[in-house]
């Protein structure tokens, strides 16, 4: 069990003079820190990096009343601290986490803090295995089109929580969250959306029952009135439903839905037990492939559960021009379109990248794993692809897995991702696709998958 803090007042003075230790010196920590100095905690952080790869983060705190511990995490910090806030890269069974466990130290993190003091009344979570950004990004699309002060955050683009104070009661706040957040979240938003639950990140949750249960939390603190966004076609998210102390909202495609949103008649529709009302066609959807169209659906459910205008769903819809590093067009040379997928860090998202896709498939695949079960993708990507070519730590792991699967013709090795690309573009013929959907993490060789996605482009833009 982790101890974790129960106050519930929203006022400032509840970190006031308090000593609080935050592990981690990424978003979620300098976030943390911004906000607990202003309102006068007593503040240390501590980072496993040095200070020669925390120049950025460091100038970020330069003014601050913010003392730094650089390069480890001694236990001594645990003598002067009340309240640990953990980042998401942080892990939970850590050594120094589990001593803090021990002696009964309370943790947290800055979304939990956030949700705590936020005086909007509708607050919106967003959680998923796959999804979660271009869902989150659309939702919030169609709150600023709706005219509403609209807030979107959390594992997107930026943490909330040193923005909390000048958030209204009639503004619309959507947060996209993580397990890593999740994991220790007491509370839950007005409206809990669970896109999808598939395997993902067991190198650090250990288990799909763990993983699934850090998910739950969005939807479990839930109250009467409160809305739950559930994915009809996927048994994970569904498997949920019980939990939700309000009402349920469904989307799907393969699943009947009476109260949500579905495709009917090559449109897509909102269905309130009574009434149906169209959104927009099926055919004006700017986004790619079936995963892409359960983003959709997932979206305007949301929406409509906000309280947003399906006109207004539809408009946003037909604008929306998708998020960096998912199926993001990056050029065409001779014919050839390269198609940036850098997002796909599990092979369950790889998958769906070349379902979206009927030409000829040069896939560039490989990265770091997160003790992922590979059989699927070896068995369809093996029929599937025309060229694969593996590079990163996953290399040797998944040539063995096609080789097993019958493929080892046009399976090549690079030594990186610009060998990757040169090679691609060697190998590609008028009329195919380049994509890079990897399958496996970045962390063998990129700070994250934004970093890779973004050699990637430029390794295309300089062919």
């Amino acid at each position: 069990m982790i101890t974790t803090e129960t106050t519930t007042t929203t006022s400032i003075d509840t970190l006031a003079n308090r000593r609080v230790l935050i592990l981690g010196l990424a978003r979620q920590g300098l976030a943390m820190a911004r906000y607990c100095a202003a309102v006068g905690a007593r503040v240390v952080v501590s980072d496993l990096r040095p200070a020669d790869q925390l120049q950025d983060e460091l100038q970020q705190l330069a003014g601050l009343n913010v003392e730094t511990v650089l390069g480890a995490h001694p236990l001594s910090l645990l003598d002067r601290c009340d309240l640990i806030s953990v980042s998401g890269s942080v892990p939970l069974d850590s050594s120094f986490v589990q001593e803090a466990r021990a002696r009964k130290l309370p943790l947290t993190n800055d979304s939990r803090e956030f949700i705590r003091r936020c005086r909007a009344k509708t607050t919106m979570g967003i959680t998923g295995s796959a999804g979660k950004t271009t869902t989150t990004s659309l939702v919030g699309d169609m709150g600023k089109l709706s005219g509403r002060t609209t807030w979107v955050g959390g594992n997107i683009g930026r943490p909330l929580l040193p923005e909390v104070n000048h958030i209204g009661e009639t503004d619309l706040v959507i947060q996209e969250l993580s397990s890593f957040q999740l994991d220790l979240w007491d509370s839950s938003p007005h409206i809990a959306g669970v896109l999808n639950i598939t395997p993902n990140h067991l190198d650090r949750h250990k288990t799909m029952a763990q993983y699934t249960a850090a998910k739950a939390n969005i939807l479990r603190f839930q109250i009467k009135g409160d809305v739950a966004v559930l994915s009809a076609d996927d048994p994970g998210a569904a498997g949920l439903a019980p939990l939700a102390a309000g009402s349920v909202v469904w989307f799907g495609v393969d699943h009947s839905v009476d109260r949500g949103t579905a495709v009917r008649n090559n449109r897509v529709v909102w269905r309130d037990g009574q009434r149906e009302v169209s959104i927009l066609p099926f055919d004006q959807i700017p986004l790619p492939g079936h995963h892409n169209l359960l983003n959709v659906l997932a979206a305007a459910a949301l929406a409509s559960a906000a309280g947003i205008e399906a006109a207004v769903q539809g408009e946003a819809i037909r604008r929306f021009k998708g998020v960096p590093h998912r199926l993001e067009a990056v050029r065409e040379i001779n014919r050839v379109r390269f198609i940036n997928d850098s997002i796909a860090t599990a092979p369950e998202r790889a998958l769906a990248a070349l379902a979206s896709f009927s030409e000829p498939l040069v896939l560039l695949a490989g990265g770091r794993d997160k003790k992922m079960v590979w059989d699927d993708w070896a068995k369809i990507v093996a029929e599937r692809v025309d060229v694969i070519i593996l590079f990163g730590a996953l290399s040797a792991a998944l040539r063995e897995k096609l080789a097993a699967a019958g493929r080892t013709a046009r399976v090549y090795k690079a030594e990186d991702l610009a060998g990757a690309v040169t090679l691609a573009h060697d190998k590609a013929h008028p009329g195919s696709i380049v994509l890079l959907s990897p399958g496996g993490t970045s962390y063998d060789s990129y700070k994250d998958f934004e970093t890779r996605g973004q050699h990637f482009r430029d390794l295309v833009l300089d062919l």
